[in-house]
């Protein structure tokens, strides 16, 4: 099968699932590095994907606690046109901030103010995803209805992004999306299998309370949908679209 970028942005997808998914030590690096060779291959299309590739290596070893091999990777990424200079600003990437390597990489990402306004949405629609799974697990609790309730998404921008590296943090959105949607079908479905056959031997269930349940949880679906469609990105008016530095490092609080 021949690579194309639509092939690889979804291969990146897919990894990002399964290290989310199963955690990074499991999933492993042998993925991303495959993409960044076949990447690479496809010539200037693939640059952003080169960078996707070095950008989750980098974030895989800082968590591994190799600094140096992070630097590296984020290093090249940056070549390659990253430029989510929100992410540099997890927790996890701040102990990096002192180094003059990690400094000076930082240094050479440009960005423009509408894909600044971007990343923050879809680093904080990150954020709301987390909590809404949350919420959600707890409100499913004992329910005894058999409904499933799937977990709403807000919509992905369609914006013609001014850099590439948007694209890399739309698809670090997506797998998580994905990733969160998928564990809690799992969940759900166990939920609703098990109220199934406990409700076929057991001759004192409440089915009234289960229709009750059920009432319940789809207003809270409904709601939970509709605060997703709300959170929608929607473009600043006026925002640049000149390349610009980032801002200085340290100065952006990482939403959530």
């Amino acid at each position: 099968m021949v690579d194309t970028v639509n092939s690889l942005a979804v291969r990146v997808h897919e990894l990002l699932v399964e290290a989310m998914t199963n955690g990074p030590a499991a999933a492993g690096t042998a993925g991303f590095h495959d993409v960044v060779a076949r990447a690479t291959a496809l010539g200037p299309d693939g640059t952003w994907l080169v960078a996707a590739g070095h950008s989750s290596l980098g974030v895989m070893a800082v968590l591994r606690g190799e600094a140096n091999q992070g630097i590296f990777h984020l290093d090249a990424a940056v070549a390659a046109g990253y430029n989510d200079c929100v992410a540099l600003h997890v927790a996890p990437l701040r102990p990096l901030h002192d180094d003059p390597r990690f400094r000076a990489l930082y240094q050479r990402m440009r960005i423009t103010q509408a894909d600044l306004d971007e990343f923050f949405w879809l680093h904080q629609e990150t954020q709301l995803m987390v909590q809404d799974a949350q919420t959600a697990a707890v409100d499913n609790i004992g329910r005894l209805d058999t409904g499933v309730s799937p977990l709403p998404q807000a919509p992905m921008p369609t914006r013609e992004p001014n850099t590439p590296g948007v694209l890399i943090t739309r698809i670090d959105l997506a797998a998580t999306q994905t990733a969160l949607q998928q564990a809690a079908l799992k969940s759900e479905f166990q939920r609703s299998s098990g109220n199934t056959s406990l409700s076929l031997i057991d001759d004192s269930w409440d089915y009234d309370r289960a229709r009750r349940d059920a009432w319940h949880a789809d207003e809270l679906d409904s709601q939970r949908l509709r605060a997703a469609e709300a959170r929608a990105f929607v473009e600043r008016p006026g925002a640049g679209t000149m390349l610009i530095p980032c801002p200085p490092l340290g100065s952006i609080a990482y939403p959530g």
